[in-house]
């Protein structure tokens, strides 16, 4: 999960671990059924902390949920980050974010099932893959890779292919989840203004994979 500057002392350390404790309960709830009616008792129960403690940390259920998407969105972000360094093409970074997603399906299904529900209000989030998408097409714009004009309108087609990708994952796990992904970058990458043929040969390129 994503990590801070450690705590300095022993308290500080075992409340940030009882936070932690209480995020990564409320992760599991919305992987797993996505019911954020469920009680603070229930997930108090979940994270193996005191009921008492929760209010020490969240307000509410609803900061409590807004901070486990935060967090698994951010460790998304993290995990594609990992796999793509010393890649300096931003049509590439693109098609790999889309082939790298498509595999978290088998890898890091928790956060695939979160990303699916829950990453559409997210696609212009300042935290997770958003900054890290809206940076790769501003530098493949500013350079001339891309050509189109706004970054952020640009943000929201890729996003919502991206989404698109992770449902069509989700709910057909038999397709061969590389070429879907691949297809769907092509497609992605020509609506940038990459050539046809560029676009085919990037999205083909050898992957890094996943843990």
């Amino acid at each position: 999960m994503p990590t801070s500057a450690p705590p300095k002392n022993r308290f500080e350390r075992r409340r940030a671990e009882t936070r932690q404790s209480l995020v990564r309960a409320a992760r599991q709830i919305l992987a797993e059924t996505g019911d954020t009616s469920v009680s603070i008792q229930a997930i108090a129960e979940r994270a193996d902390v005191g009921f008492g403690s929760f209010y020490n940390h969240f307000e509410s259920k609803t900061e409590l949920f807004d901070a486990a998407v935060t967090d698994a969105l951010e460790e998304f972000g993290q995990v594609i980050d990992e796999r793509v360094q010393g890649i300096d093409d931003p049509a590439e970074l693109v098609a790999a974010g889309f082939r790298l997603t498509a595999l978290m399906a088998d890898s890091h299904p928790e956060l695939l099932r979160i990303l699916h529900d829950r990453g559409l209000a997210h696609i212009h989030s300042d935290r997770g893959l958003a900054p890290r998408a809206l940076r790769d097409l501003e530098i493949g714009i500013a350079s001339g890779r891309f050509a189109c004009r706004n970054p952020t309108t640009a943000l929201s087609a890729v996003g919502g292919t991206l989404l698109s990708l992770v449902a069509l994952r989700l709910a057909r796990s038999e397709l061969d989840g590389d070429e879907v992904a691949s297809d769907l970058a092509e497609m992605v990458l020509r609506m940038l203004g990459i050539a046809p043929d560029d676009a085919h040969e990037v999205t083909r390129r050898p992957l890094p994979g996943l843990d």
